[in-house]
């Protein structure tokens, strides 16, 4: 494969929004692309609130909590304030991220989220490495079908038909493998041999769910092959809760 990807395409998705595509390039070598800002959103469902304000001061005491807690663990969630001005969120890198790398992805998502959502009550972020989200609501344990978006590789596969079976035999399989047995970091990463190359895949949840909702999430997403990346070479659905990644190409640690 050639040391840099080809053109892809993000696509982001809500329960109610039109679809809307962009298109980048990443280079997969780079550490950059580990680092890489995917996509925010900042919800004005829950009402704003003012500079300087008791929610704000509680805002700014999560993250600081979330950015000492995340690096050696690779999640944290915590909740800060007394009621109306409680404020809950976590933070999410990838599982094979390493402690300094997703302490890098955080030290760019907070402050990035904060200046994207400077007054919602709500917002979340997504790097390639690590995700933050937060909200006036408690949000911990219950899956997240609001926030979720679509990138795939614009590249198409010359047998679509086998190639989306195989790709969702891997995702299954990878799905099994993070909501069973004595995973804690409810993530797995895997391949499985094509006929002339190789695939490679990663799940991964959010650690405030039980087994059984990573599993329904992940399942979830799953089912939304044909909509995301029917054919395509690589592809992703990432949401709040969970999220897969399939590629021709490593690009992540099998283990």
């Amino acid at each position: 494969m050639s040391p840099s990807s080809p053109l892809k395409g993000i696509v982001s998705v809500s329960v109610l929004a039109l679809a809307i595509q962009l298109l980048f390039i990443q280079s997969v070598s780079s550490q950059s692309q580990n680092n890489a800002f995917l996509y925010h959103k900042c919800s004005d469902i829950e009402g704003n609130f003012t500079s300087k304000s008791p929610y704000e001061s509680n805002l700014d005491s999560l993250f600081r909590r979330i950015s000492y807690r995340v690096p050696s663990s690779g999640f944290a969630a915590s909740s800060a304030g007394n009621s109306p001005d409680n404020v809950n969120g976590l933070a999410l890198c990838r599982g094979d991220a390493s402690s300094s790398d997703c302490g890098s992805c955080l030290a760019t998502a907070i402050p990035e989220l904060r200046q994207r959502c400077p007054n919602n009550k709500a917002g979340i972020i997504w790097y390639d490495n690590c995700l933050v989200k937060y909200s006036s609501t408690n949000f911990f344990g219950k899956i997240d079908y609001e926030n979720r978006f679509y990138l795939y590789n614009v590249n198409n596969v010359s047998d679509p038909a086998s190639f989306n079976t195989q790709t969702k035999a891997l995702l299954t399989e990878l799905t099994q493998k993070a909501t069973t047995g004595d995973n804690q970091k409810l993530f797995a990463t895997g391949e499985k041999n094509l006929e002339k190359k190789k695939l490679y895949g990663l799940v991964q949840c959010t650690r405030d769910l039980r087994r059984e909702s990573c599993k329904a999430c992940l399942d979830g997403i799953i089912g939304e092959l044909p909509n995301c990346c029917d054919g395509k070479e690589g592809g992703r659905v990432v949401g709040g809760s969970c999220n897969f990644r399939y590629e021709i190409y490593p690009f992540v640690k099998i283990a």
